[in-house]
């Protein structure tokens, strides 16, 4: 059988890192051969541990930044740009999270793209286990969000907004021709 490399995101909250350390020494052997790219502390410790326990093996990781210094969004940037298929962020319910906007947003890309994600240790386990994540001919297949993307292509935004500055502009200029209309002080509109 041909064998599959996964692109696979790693993540976790400072008191799950130990666990997410210990499930990929625990699945290693399933591991050999992906691509990785995970934030940078977590990345730092899991690629450490497998080479310690795989000293043969080269692991191909890149290390984003730390989560809360912009690692999660540069993680969100990868899903987009179609680099990332499985997502490995196990999250701790029971603190709070100084950068939690961006873990809401990483989580909702990985809805939006599609791809495969598991927040904690048990869902990883049926996500490696499952028979699809090695079979070749498994792909995410992600949403189509064209008519989303081009809402606006058949409005006439531009055209509009251009006539109402044309006009607005003219109507300023006859009630006071010395003015500009950078002049103006928008923030308090007549």
């Amino acid at each position: 059988m041909e064998k599959i490399r996964r692109k696979i995101g790693l993540v976790a909250h400072d008191a799950m890192k130990q666990e997410l350390t210990e499930w990929t020494l625990y699945n290693s052997e399933k591991l050999k051969g992906h691509k990785f790219y995970a934030t940078g502390t977590t990345g730092t410790i899991i690629k450490e541990a497998l080479q310690k326990k795989h000293p043969d093996v080269e692991w191909d990781f890149t290390l984003l930044k730390s989560g809360p210094l912009g690692g999660d969004q540069q993680m969100g940037a990868h899903i987009v740009a179609g680099d990332i298929d499985y997502l490995f962020f196990f999250t701790d319910p029971m603190t709070l999270q100084p950068h939690d906007t961006d873990v809401k947003a990483l989580t909702r890309l990985a809805s939006v793209e599609n791809i495969v994600f598991c927040c904690n240790r048990s869902s990883a386990d049926h996500i490696i286990s499952s028979p699809l994540f090695l079979d070749p001919t498994y792909v995410h297949h992600p949403h189509d969000y064209t008519s989303y993307a081009n809402r606006f292509s058949h409005e006439k935004i531009v055209a509009q907004a251009i006539e109402n500055v044309t006009s607005s502009s003219e109507t300023d200029k006859k009630e006071n021709p010395s003015q500009s209309y950078s002049d103006k002080d928008i923030s308090n509109p007549k």
